[in-house]
């Protein structure tokens, strides 16, 4: 059974204050929270151990293995959406990130393997892929950063975004969360979040 736009309606600022509105998660494939810290050019001896709180209440990143994959967590950052990071980050693997600011309305989401764009959602431009006459079509401009590999896995889980149970939804209200679990095979849950230790 595909989840739907609902099932993460735990993520909240009830539930997530300091986080929910100001959010940016980071999944790439392949690498240790050491090795994710290199990459973007931390120190791994001047990194500590944290709690989800701990993070949230100093505004910084942290990582933490699940399964195969590394998930940075930012409370009110945006490396994972800044093109000049997350491009050489997803070198020789598969990165997926999703990022919202309720300040200002900004909702993105990346899937790029081996720093070639696969599929995007961006800011007041929309999705990169769209279903059209019953296949996924590339929605935006061709530049050279966009993989020419169609995005079909993602076919089932654009249909249930875009049903008629489930009016179109911006990201951070459900899709960015289903795009991610399916690229990534990684289910985000609550206790996923607050049950982890990062090195931040």
């Amino acid at each position: 059974m595909i989840a739907t736009p609902d099932d993460y309606s735990w993520f909240s600022r009830e539930r997530f204050p300091g986080l929910a509105d100001a959010y940016c998660f980071t999944y790439v494939r392949g690498l240790t929270p050491e090795e994710l810290m290199t990459r973007l050019g931390v120190r791994v001896e001047d990194c500590s151990r944290m709690t989800l709180d701990e993070l949230i209440r100093r505004q910084t990143f942290g990582a933490v293995a699940v399964g195969d994959w590394v998930l940075l967590v930012e409370a009110h950052g945006g490396l994972g959406v800044t093109e000049e990071i997350i491009m050489p980050l997803s070198a020789g693997t598969r990165l997926v990130s999703h990022f919202y600011l309720e300040v200002d309305g900004m909702d993105y989401f990346h899937w790029i393997d081996d720093a070639k764009i696969r599929f995007e959602f961006l800011h007041q431009e929309g999705y990169s892929h769209w279903i059209k006459d019953g296949k996924i079509q590339f929605m935006f401009r061709h530049h050279e950063n966009y993989s020419e590999e169609m995005p079909d896995e993602l076919a089932e889980t654009l249909e249930r975004i875009d049903s008629p149970v489930y009016p179109i939804a911006d990201p951070h209200e459900g899709p960015a969360f289903l795009l991610a679990e399916r690229v990534t095979g990684i289910t985000m849950t609550p206790q996923l979040l607050e049950e982890s230790t990062y090195l931040c």
